[in-house]
């Protein structure tokens, strides 16, 4: 069968991939013809299996086939034009996992408009900023969320959406603002959108980093984007996967990718309500999954039976402790291998199944279809391979830019290729290894020390449920490294515990890598996308060394 013909079931398409060598899958994923664009995605497949289940919200018991979806996404496309929605306009949403949000996605990408997702945790002043930067004129909103948006519309210093173009899901709506229930009610069943069409290149979404250094930037990507994100997910590693689960909010990317991966497969995207690192593992097998996202706390759960009757035939991993690499697949029968990705560029790096023999090497692995890397010095320029040095991306579908932030795109990239900002080394095999970000190093008495590294090692311990290493101020070496602890038993936090976690970071970092301060936190502080928000941990602090235990001088300051 032609490899670019996408009305075919890819199943069969994808038993040939499997026959091939890395490289020649790679070429034949590249030469594939995508969809017009993510709405067409979902007409052939409803075209092709209508009454597969395409959504299942487990648990809520609320389930569509693709033959339903397509029919809603049309209507809920329809209802929301009636409000005024048109080709190209700004649409906030912010809803919890519940098929309303797919639903509303999907339907702006029928629509020609662009989803602007917001994190539920968002405070009202949070909510007001991303509205105003994306410059939104209509809002999706939850009932659950009616503080943050009082809030919001109180404070918002900018533009935010006149009543008559806010519509709540899940309640009655007062006064001037519509229900979402009401106005999809009001649009007759069997409804065909028909509009502009959009295409590749259309704006699909202005999606905000989590702003770890400042306020959160709007990547604008495009249905080319998404439709490439979730093929290569799909098909990379020749395998089929029927069975897919979601089980992080939809305001991030990952659950956007994995609706695109399973229509692809004409499978089944099973969406958790939310995270739950205790019920992981039963969704697992439960759902008899096959492909999803395994996330490394999952190991700090007590093993319980059955943990082993799994069907994954893939769990992409972020990160996780070349240590704890092997027990993981061990453990719950999951072929986990290392991936590296990035909202502005999607899928970028990642391991292939077949090399068995980099497992636990800490290796994020090979570019992905669709995208070039190097790794290049402060000028741009390529430094030579087991060099350390930042990795730099290209290809078809990186995000256009970030939304009217002229200075941040000059930046961010070296002529087409976009700065990830994170440190890397490349092996002679071409096989690539992340050190730690740009901006996240220690710099000691010459030498450079990568936080991520050191905190690696201390998540190694069992006793230890999360650690965060930041620079502190020192005459002498310049910097020296401080760790923040959370202990895996906060009844445990005491010298006892100190004299422990030094002496595994002896045994495992050179010396000058080792904490001279450790600090026990009750947890350590998240940014919206669940990354370490060490900025937290420092501000307002004018000396960091206080509360901590000293190494050095054997003490508590």
């Amino acid at each position: 069968m032609p490899a670019s013909d996408t009305r075919l079931p890819i199943d069969r398409w994808v038993d040939e991939l499997a026959r091939m060598s890395v490289a020649e899958r790679h070429a034949a994923i590249e030469a594939y013809r995508f969809p017009a664009n993510i709405g067409s995605l979902i007409r052939e497949a409803a075209a092709q299996t209508p009454d597969t289940t395409a959504l299942s919200f487990f648990e809520a018991g609320r389930t569509l086939t693709y033959a339903e979806l397509d029919r809603m996404v049309d209507r809920v496309a329809l209802a929301l034009a009636a409000q005024g929605v048109a080709f190209g306009d700004k649409v906030g949403v912010m809803l919890p996992n519940i098929p309303e949000f797919p639903l509303c996605w999907l339907a702006l990408m029928r629509i020609g408009a662009v989803m602007v997702p917001v994190n539920l945790r968002y405070t009202g002043r949070e909510l007001a900023y991303v509205l105003d930067d994306s410059q939104a004129r209509f809002l999706v909103i939850h009932d659950t969320c009616a503080e943050q948006l009082r809030a919001a519309r109180a404070g918002a210093a900018g533009s935010f959406p006149a009543d008559e173009r806010i519509v709540l899901v899940g309640a009655a709506a007062g006064g001037a603002l519509a229900r979402f229930e009401d106005i999809v009610a009001a649009t007759a069943e069997g409804g065909r959108y028909e509009g502009v069409e959009p295409g590749h290149d259309t704006l699909a979404n202005i999606q905000y980093t989590s702003g770890t250094t400042g306020f959160p930037k709007g990547c604008m990507l495009t249905h080319r984007y998404w439709l490439g994100a979730g093929l290569v997910n799909a098909v990379r590693d020749g395998k089929r996967f029927h069975r897919v689960l979601a089980a992080t909010p939809f305001f991030y990317m990952d659950p956007q990718w994995l609706l695109i991966l399973a229509a692809y497969h004409r499978g089944t995207l099973f969406v958790a309500a939310r995270q739950s690192a205790s019920r992981f593992a039963g969704w697992l097998r439960e759902h008899r999954i096959n492909f999803c996202l395994f996330p490394e706390i999952v190991m700090k759960q007590p093993e319980a039976p059955g943990e082993r009757l799994t069907e994954l035939r893939r769990a992409n991993i972020y990160g996780v402790r070349k240590q704890a690499h092997a027990r993981l697949r061990e453990r719950f029968n999951a072929p986990a291998m290392e991936a590296f990705g990035m909202t502005e560029v999607g899928p970028c790096l990642y391991m292939p199944l077949d090399a068995t023999d980099m497992i636990g090497s800490g290796s994020c692995g090979i570019p992905a279809p669709f995208r070039q890397v190097r790794i290049v010095d402060e000028t741009g320029a390529d430094v030579p391979a087991g060099e350390i040095g930042e990795l730099v991306v290209r290809g078809p579908g990186i995000m256009q830019g970030y939304y009217r932030r002229e200075d941040a795109n000059r930046d961010s990239f070296f002529g087409e290729w976009f700065r990830t900002g994170d440190l890397f080394r490349r092996d002679e095999r071409g096989y690539h290894y992340i050190v730690g970000r740009l901006k996240d190093m220690v710099r000691r008495a010459g030498e450079n020390i990568a936080a991520r590294e050191v905190e690696a090692v201390l998540r190694n311990m069992d006793e230890v449920e999360e650690a965060a290493v930041v620079p502190v101020p020192d005459p002498t070496r310049g910097e020296e490294v401080k760790a923040y602890i959370q202990p895996r038993d906060p009844a445990e936090a005491g010298d006892a515990l100190i004299g422990r976690i030094l002496a595994h970071c002896a045994g495992n970092l050179a010396a000058f890598k080792v904490p001279r301060y450790l600090e026990f936190v009750s947890e350590i502080p998240r940014t919206a996308s669940q990354k370490m928000a060490k900025s937290k941990l420092v501000e307002g602090r004018a000396d960091l060394r206080q509360g901590s235990f000293d190494r050095v001088e054997g003490r508590w300051i």
